[in-house]
């Protein structure tokens, strides 16, 4: 009965992941989406943009896809050490993007696109979970031998 509320957790969790992408229009300010769908690599500047409630909404963002991915990988892998090391994971990220995101978009030029365009998908999709989970699963693998 355990396994199986845990694997319903962990279920829950991804179809919320999928949720947060999907309706991400409906839910979140953000007018890069259609720059990064047009011809991006030729424009000069950035669309107009309110910059205190894009880093609002995509902090919001960040958070929501971190606590479910976080739920995902404590389902995934139970020890109570390592959910401090989430957490930590997950903060250290969290400041050191967006500030760095921050930085990229009051001084954009044409140059930085691509480096805008990669630490807005760090922040805004569950990219830390896709790296986490096969090396903690590596990390127990390597524990048990």
């Amino acid at each position: 009965m355990k396994k199986v509320f845990i694997i319903t957790i962990c279920l829950l969790s991804i179809s919320a992941l999928v949720s947060i992408r999907f309706f991400r229009s409906d839910l979140f300010y953000d007018p890069l989406l259609p720059f990064f769908k047009s011809g991006y690599l030729t424009a000069e500047k950035l669309p107009a943009i309110d910059h205190f409630k894009f880093l609002i909404h995509t902090s919001i963002r960040f958070w929501l896809n971190s606590a479910l991915s976080i739920v995902v990988l404590v389902c995934l892998f139970r020890n109570q050490e390592h959910f401090k090391i989430y957490l930590l994971i997950y903060g250290v990220a969290f400041i050191l993007l967006l500030v760095f995101f921050a930085l990229i978009i009051n001084y954009y030029n044409s140059g930085f696109h691509l480096m805008l365009f990669y630490v807005r998908r760090f922040l805004i999709q569950p990219m830390l979970l896709l790296i986490l989970v096969p090396a903690f699963y590596y990390h127990k693998l390597q524990n048990k031998a």
